[in-house]
């Protein structure tokens, strides 16, 4: 994250690293409508991204200036692989490096990548080591979990605080809690707590069950975190982050999600548009339907509303529905 928010803004608010959901149309309208003080990319595989594949996976790595300051979040095993993309993310520009060693994904733990990490403190040290090396003068951080089956933040975390990371961002549970419980924010506070004795500079920044900008605060105050992050509560409130007062109508959501929804074709269509120069290559719709039901939520008729948008097969006849229902209102 830039050298100038982590030392003036406090608490640091940034939105999560969501797989399909904080892709590059999705970050633009939260740019445009509520920017946080910083933004994670999607996450990404560095075995991928040193294979062949990289061309499709380059599709997560894209970004426009209006999404500064943005870090790239990579997860994987191979410490050669976390050297190799920390260069590349020097190349394309981004503003920090971030390690994931706390999905959940099975098919992520099954590579030794993610929470999996949790359990291999010492390849975890590698990877950092490499990530660092690689990363030149862009701050590298790491996002994890309190443990894996159980807790073990007391033996798990001093690792990574030994390694001078720039920042820390702590999801409230474990990997065999995935979401299901509520996020404990009293161990956050405890390994806050840990980085002080330790006399660490790696800023804390605490992650799970943030639902408002004030719920950000409390948690701030009372935890004495250095950031919050910010995830599920993001779906269909690209204005999150704006603390101007607005009244939220379902009008108002639609043409949200009309927005975003030819923001996404613009950048991802499955055809190359003519005369545009930010199509990066196709991403499938669908991805866009988890949007819509999120910024229909919670209205008179959503789920009549829902079941239309979710039976579109296409971009433009999103589009149309979507003008149709707005104009209906």
């Amino acid at each position: 994250m830039a050298e100038k928010t982590r030392k003036e803004k406090r608490p640091i608010l940034a939105s999560a690293s969501m797989a399909n959901v904080t892709d590059a149309a999705f970050r633009r309208m939260i740019a445009k409508y509520g920017k946080p003080d910083v933004m994670w990319t999607e996450f990404v595989s560095c075995d991928g991204l040193c294979s062949g594949g990289k061309k499709n996976l380059m599709l997560d790595l894209t970004f426009d200036k209006s999404e500064h300051p943005i870090v790239v979040q990579f997860f994987g095993a191979k410490p050669e692989n976390f050297y190799k993309c920390a260069l590349m993310a020097q190349e394309l520009g981004f503003d920090g490096i971030d390690i994931n060693m706390g999905c959940p994904d099975r098919g992520v733990v099954r590579q030794g990548a993610g929470s999996a990490l949790i359990k291999n403190p010492k390849l975890a040290v590698k990877i950092i080591k490499e990530t660092i090396r690689g990363a030149g003068k862009l701050p590298v951080s790491v996002k994890t979990r309190t443990g894996f089956n159980e807790l073990e933040y007391k033996k798990w975390i001093p690792y990574l605080l030994k390694m001078d990371i720039a920042a820390l961002t702590i999801h409230g549970r474990t990997k065999k809690e995935m979401s299901d419980v509520p996020a404990r924010w009293d161990i956050i506070g405890e390994i806050v707590k840990m980085r002080n004795k330790a006399k660490s500079k790696t800023l804390i920044i605490g992650n799970g069950d943030v639902s408002s900008l004030v719920d950000a605060q409390e948690k701030y105050e009372k935890y004495g975190v250095d950031g919050v992050m910010v995830g599920r509560a993001l779906f269909g409130t690209p204005y999150f982050f704006n603390s101007k007062t607005r009244k939220i109508t379902l009008k108002y959501k639609l043409k949200l999600a009309l927005e975003h929804t030819k923001l996404f074709e613009k950048i991802f269509g499955d055809k190359k548009p003519a005369n545009t120069k930010e199509w990066c290559g196709g991403k499938h719709f669908e991805i866009m339907k988890k949007h819509y039901k999120a910024y229909v939520s919670g209205f008179d008729n959503a789920k009549k509303i829902r079941m239309r948008l979710m039976n579109v097969k296409s971009s433009d006849s999103a589009k149309k529905t979507l003008n149709d229902l707005i104009i209906s209102l």
